[in-house]
């Protein structure tokens, strides 16, 4: 996947693990809802850092007490029509006043980016 960070392409260091994959121990992983649903005592474990990929559809207030574990949230965009995800990035950084990074994933328009 093609990662830009402040305008450029650059190496993405986290790994988007699967639902039956095993979680990376020393590296940055991005897991399910689901997942961390599932898992959580066992992900808070991990010393390296965490994060949460919200499917469209899946709110911010699901994860809004746990917030303070994950340095990434992926918004899924379906489709460049659904925008539900620009949404959940404003709650997560006004409501919730995440201060991680947040990534839109999925079909995004170039004059969407910023």
């Amino acid at each position: 996947m093609v990662l830009i960070k402040n305008g450029e392409i650059v190496t993405d260091p986290w790994v988007s693990v699967g639902a039956d994959d095993a979680v990376p121990a020393d590296r940055p992983a991005l897991i399910s809802l689901e997942r961390w649903q599932a898992e959580r005592d066992k992900l808070l474990s991990r010393e390296a850092p965490l994060g949460i990929i919200l499917a469209n559809g899946e709110q911010p207030s699901e994860i809004a007490d746990d917030l303070k574990h994950f340095d990434l949230i992926t918004l899924t965009f379906p489709t460049f029509r659904d925008g539900r995800a620009f949404s959940s990035a404003r709650v997560l950084r006004d409501r919730y006043k995440f201060i991680g990074e947040i990534r839109a994933v999925g079909h995004i328009l170039r004059d969407q980016l910023l």
